[in-house]
């Protein structure tokens, strides 16, 4: 039986997922992209993956680079969602705006986030008209706040939305 693409996509939909940009630099070029295909993978090693599409301007430049950072956006963070999200000159000029520190492998690591995971590539893989990238996590930290969702095409805010 044939899958169609716009079926599948409203199906994968009701999956919620938090709000991930996943950040690299290259020769003091920062480059991130909004991601929801990330998941952990093992504790021992720490390993993570992330989906990225083979056709985004990010999708090289991370290869090249060996090394990404996956920020978990908190909820006032969703126009950096949105920015990175598309292809806007502020996003490939300006970063989208956003302020940012490294920890260990200078990937850019978003001001702001509840959460993140500083990663060296160790396997990639085709996966479709997407790349699987698998990261061994090199650093990460935590802060609070609460994560921006994703939820049929929507953004959520929890709380927000339970009242």
């Amino acid at each position: 039986m044939a899958v169609d693409a716009g079926q599948f996509r409203s199906v994968m939909g009701r999956f919620a997922t938090g709000v991930t940009v996943v950040t690299t630099c290259q020769e003091g070029e920062r480059v991130g992209i909004t991601v929801n295909a990330f998941c952990s993978v093992s504790l021992d090693p720490p390993l993570v993956l992330v989906c990225i599409e083979r056709t985004s301007r990010a999708h090289d430049v991370l290869l090249q680079s060996g090394v990404f950072a996956v920020n978990f956006l908190s909820k006032q963070q969703e126009g950096l969602s949105t920015c990175f999200a598309g292809n806007s000159e502020r996003r490939y000029r300006d970063f989208c705006g956003a302020t940012s520190h490294s920890a260990a492998t200078g990937a850019p690591i978003l001001d702001g986030c509840i959460g993140y995971v500083d990663c060296r590539i160790v396997e990639s893989y085709p996966g479709g008209d997407h790349t699987i990238m698998l990261g061994r996590v090199e650093a990460l930290g935590q802060s609070e706040g609460e994560p921006l969702l994703y939820y049929r095409s929507r953004y959520h805010h929890p709380h927000e939305n339970a009242r």
